[in-house]
């Protein structure tokens, strides 16, 4: 059912990390703009297949009215025809949801709907803060009250708090991002802007594209191209964007030199066909296979990927190897990705669902198989193993990361260190646990041939974090 807010005045706490995905558009012709957040959250469907949601304004009727419908599943299950018409309105903003920790439930599902003294405020949040416990006792003891267990929350109610003292919404966001430390990009509306904020290290990404009149904001580019956008840029990392009927503005205040992008959108998260701060990801996966070649070369009759993540890189290793490149797998499209569901158990039972192996292809061969990375280790042994049942000689793993040694604080599945396998074993044994021939991982070093010499984060494989935890 949609729910709508209006305007009106005001008459064991768990962290949550967020993997996700986000999308707005703003209309200043007044066109309805539900359908297009309906089929960019689908383009990003693989950043949070848990919840989604969409939340809407009419910029030209009352101010302040925001209609919202949200749902448990996949987008194409959420949102039905007769939903969408329900939702008018020229402004929206869209979320895919991804819980690393925490419930998966429908509080915890955006966009967040805010009503308070100011107005109404829709935010879609991607990314985890790493100061949510401070705020949120700062917040309770002033009279806040949660609904969910997520740092979006935390954010939204900031941005109210500080609107109040504030002569614009933009100023109250300002204020807010000189508060929280993490990573973060929002999409916010408010409730006749739309605005993007993306946190200064660029942690996480966030990317502006026109489509007519119209202002779009995504997490991926591969997003705009669904609606049939052009890609503008990507937004800087620090910068606030504030789009209105006259137009892009833009707020540098908090951009700093220093910057950290997150390796892991290049490695496995992104989209193949998208472009994060320049760099394409098909690209960087190739650069990551060739990198493993030289790296750990091998002797073998096959080149094969895990797919999605792993087609590419194994590409790349065909490449720079000389060895033939094909399929090993084939994979059931109708299952979804393995890496974001929330427990192990179901992680397993999804991957021997999704994945096939062609026994034709690789029976009696010497197998190269590159898959993104390894974090506990069984799913990369369940493939061995059929593999071989299916009459694979040997198979050489290559990993396009270096080994998880430390948790991820800014909203990647990286869990704790006693659940990483490369925490407590080494490369060798490993090797061994998984039931493979030969093993070997992308060096920490050769990660900026990915990305062009990008600036990094690679705390999950150096414990070097970005930020003072």
């Amino acid at each position: 059912m949609v729910q709508e807010y209006r305007n009106v005045p005001y008459g064991d706490d768990g962290r949550i990390k967020e993997a996700c995905g986000v999308f707005g558009i703003y209309d200043p012709e007044g066109e309805d703009v539900a359908d297009t957040v309906c089929y960019g959250l689908s383009s990003l469907q693989h950043r949070g297949q848990e919840s989604c949601g969409i939340a809407v304004s009419d910029t030209g009727g009352p101010g302040g009215n925001i209609r919202v419908h949200r749902g448990m599943g996949l987008v194409s299950e959420v949102f039905k025809e007769e939903t969408l018409r329900d939702l008018k309105g020229n402004l929206g903003v869209g979320h895919v949801r991804y819980s690393t920790t925490g419930a998966a439930t429908l509080n915890n599902a955006q966009p967040l709907v805010l009503n308070y003294i100011k107005g109404t405020l829709a935010l879609a949040h991607n990314g985890n803060l790493i100061n949510t416990g401070e705020l949120r006792q700062e917040l309770a003891r002033t009279g806040a009250i949660f609904q969910t267990t997520t740092d979006s929350e935390v954010i939204a109610y900031c941005i109210a708090r500080e609107r109040v003292h504030t002569q614009t919404v933009e100023e109250a966001i300002q204020r807010t991002a000189e508060k929280i430390k993490g990573a973060y990009g929002l999409v916010i509306a408010s409730p006749r802007k739309l605005i993007g904020v993306r946190d200064p290290l660029g942690l996480k990404p966030l990317c502006l594209g026109r489509r007519g009149s119209s202002y779009i904001l995504a997490s991926e580019s591969c997003a705009l191209t669904a609606v049939g956008a052009q890609f503008l840029r990507d937004v800087r990392p620090g910068e606030i964007v504030t789009i209105t009927p006259d137009g892009v503005r833009s707020d540098l205040t908090l951009c700093q030199e220093k910057q950290a992008h997150c390796i892991f959108e290049y490695i496995y998260f992104a989209r193949l066909d998208s472009r994060l701060d320049g760099i394409s990801v098909y690209d960087a996966r190739l650069k990551a296979g060739a990198a493993l070649a030289k790296a750990w070369p091998a002797d073998a009759d096959l080149v094969a990927g895990v797919p999605d993540s792993g087609i590419a890189a194994a590409q790349g290793y065909a490449l720079a190897s000389g060895i033939p490149f094909g399929l090993a797998f084939y994979k059931n499209s109708y299952v979804g990705r393995t890496f974001i569901k929330p427990t192990q158990k179901e992680r397993e039972a999804g991957v021997m669902l999704k994945l096939n192996v062609l026994e034709s292809a690789v029976k009696g061969k010497n197998i190269v198989l590159v898959d993104d990375s390894i974090v506990r280790g069984t799913t990369i042994a369940n493939l061995i193993r059929h593999l071989k049942q299916a009459g694979a000689l040997n198979v050489h793993v290559r990993i396009c990361s270096p080994p998880f040694l430390y948790p991820c604080y800014f909203g990647t599945d990286v869990p704790s260190n006693q659940q990483l396998l490369a925490s407590s074993h080494s490369a060798d044994e490993i090797c061994r646990i998984i039931g493979a021939d030969s093993l070997g991982y992308m060096k920490v070093e050769d990660l900026s041939s990915m990305t062009d010499g990008l600036p990094l984060c690679k705390a999950c494989f150096d414990g070097h974090y970005p930020m003072e935890l």
